[in-house]
């Protein structure tokens, strides 16, 4: 493994000389770091949640401005101002939450901010034959008519990247493009990427799927603590060596668990059924058991009713029939304080909306689920002492990366932030915990770690249902498995240790489903 040096005689399309990057609260995000792109290649940037990869793209693209350090593009040195200015210079970013707007259709959202406009209003016959001419010039098939919020997952990757594209992006920063792509589109996207490449597009690839860097990229930065660790081909490389330059230890990889033995069922679903606002059924007769001692994972591609399931058994929302019982107890409208009475937990898919209040404290947020308990709550006024003792033995247990029990919880690094939210949750003997996207966006070290802790926690007698679009940690994770599409149960794993990602993409994809026998020996009656 050698660290590959900058090379005098390669012209770069892109150099970042020297960046510095200190917020104004004395947070110190990048320091002295050096990250040159070679015209036609696909760069992977890579490191821990608050390692500095995300801020280092924020200013390539216009969005911070560095404190110290030069950028030079095409071999001009450049003050990338704002996101247009980027765009100007041929630079495009499609982030890992997409930016479409859901109620227009592919090719209004093509041209938002553009010509052509009728008027006031986009010319759709244009918008329609732009949108078409890229998508046959880029091989990225898309149906400009339809509706972006009708559309599949894939499809809205392909359109993020074709907007990059058709504002003449040459140099595309892709942030976590595969987190919610089932295989078969993975594989599609990455023969897109390398056409792209082989049209002298450069693109720096965003993600902690080390199986994936190592499939499509070409040379990677790896970043820890805000300073770059080295520059690698990335065949000179293994994903063990990549982890343990990422993290600073060895990582351990795959997910270890003894076979599951489950006993009694917990958590009750039957025949739950749910239509959105936009008259679309998300939720079709979905019936299942989670028993004591087992991981359920639930896989599917994003938007086919894993959200809505979620927000039901939480009180986030209420189903139009079905019913949903916790130890035979009804969880279905009643309050979300009961529902944690009745011991379930939640660790939600959106930990910055759902899992804290990012203004208070790591203490306020690790605790604040139990704060009316004896032993916090004694007569007028609270036990200090056991707040604060409790608190730290959780910051330690959790391996949470902090000043102090005191600092603002969303000062954290994500993954950070992710391991106060599952302190909380695991921590208060739940019988049932809801896992929504546990570990999205996180680096591999808290990913280990909160893999690990869910193993374990099931393998004590906690009931545990799994969501997750990352098929690899369901597939590992789960010792049964659901699959959804359009709202309904398409396939029952009783053992996920013979799938196949293939043979997964096809009930995810709604290619393939089982018989309604076979799906309903996931319920336990």
């Amino acid at each position: 493994m050698a660290d590959v040096q900058n090379n005098p005689d390669v012209e770069y399309v892109v150099q970042m000389k020297g960046i510095d990057k200190v917020y104004g609260n004395g947070v110190a995000a990048n320091k002295g770091v050096d990250f040159n792109l070679k015209k036609g290649e696909i760069h992977a940037l890579m490191g821990e949640n608050g390692a500095g990869k995300s801020t280092l793209m924020k200013m390539l693209f216009g969005l911070e401005q560095p404190t110290a350090g030069e950028i030079v593009v095409n071999g001009e040195t450049v003050q990338l101002t704002s996101p247009s200015v980027a765009i100007a210079k041929g630079i495009g970013m499609v982030h890992q939450h997409f930016m479409l707007v859901p109620s227009l259709s592919v090719a209004e959202n093509m041209v938002l901010g553009m010509v052509p406009k009728k008027g006031m209003f986009i010319d759709e016959t244009e918008a329609i034959r732009i949108t078409k001419e890229y998508a046959e010039k880029y091989n990225l098939h898309v149906e400009p008519t339809a509706r972006v919020a009708d559309i599949p997952v894939g499809m809205k990757q392909k359109v993020e990247i074709l907007k990059a594209l058709v504002r003449g992006a040459k140099i595309l920063i892709l942030d976590e493009p595969t987190a919610v792509l089932t295989s078969q589109e993975t594989e599609e996207l990455f023969h897109e990427l390398t056409n792209l490449k082989k049209q002298d597009y450069t693109i720096v690839f965003i993600s902690h799927k080390l199986n994936e860097i190592k499939e499509i990229t070409d040379r990677l930065t790896i970043m820890r603590n805000g300073r770059s660790m080295g520059v690698y081909n990335t065949a000179d490389v293994s994903k063990e060596e990549i982890s343990r330059l990422m993290v600073g230890r060895d990582v351990i990889l795959n997910v270890q668990k003894d076979k599951a033995q489950p006993t009694d069922t917990v958590l009750k679903v039957r025949d739950l059924e749910y239509v959105n606002e936009w008259n679309k059924k998300m939720l079709d007769h979905v019936s299942f058991d989670v028993r004591k001692g087992e991981i359920l994972g639930i896989a599917g591609v994003e938007g086919n009713g894993q959200k809505e399931l979620v927000d039901m058994l939480f009180n986030f929302n209420k189903p139009d029939a079905g019913t949903v019982t916790v130890n035979g107890e009804n969880i279905l409208g009643v309050s979300q304080q009961l529902i944690r009475e009745k011991g379930v937990s939640l660790v939600p898919e959106d930990r910055m909306l759902y899992g804290i209040a990012g203004k208070a404290s790591i203490e306020e947020n690790i605790l604040s689920d139990r704060s009316t308990k004896k032993e916090y709550n004694n007569g007028p006024f609270f036990n200090l002492n056991q707040i604060h003792e409790d608190t730290d033995r959780l910051i330690k247990d959790y391996t949470v990366l902090c000043k102090s029990r005191n600092q603002q919880v969303g000062m954290l690094s994500g993954g950070n932030i992710q391991k106060v939210v599952v302190a909380r949750e695991f921590s208060n003997n739940p019988v049932l915990i809801l896992a929504d996207q546990p570990t999205r966006g996180i680096d591999v070290g808290a990913t280990e770690f909160i893999r690990k802790k869910l193993v374990e926690l099931s393998r004590s007698g906690i009931a545990v249902l799994l969501v997750s679009a990352d098929l690899n940690e369901v597939m590992e994770l789960s010792d049964s498995l659901i699959v959804m599409h359009n709202g309904h149960i398409t396939a029952y794993f009783e053992d996920t240790s013979s799938l196949t990602d293939a043979e997964m993409g096809e009930y995810m994809l709604g290619l393939k489903e089982q018989t309604a026998e076979e799906i309903g020996r996931v319920c336990h009656d």
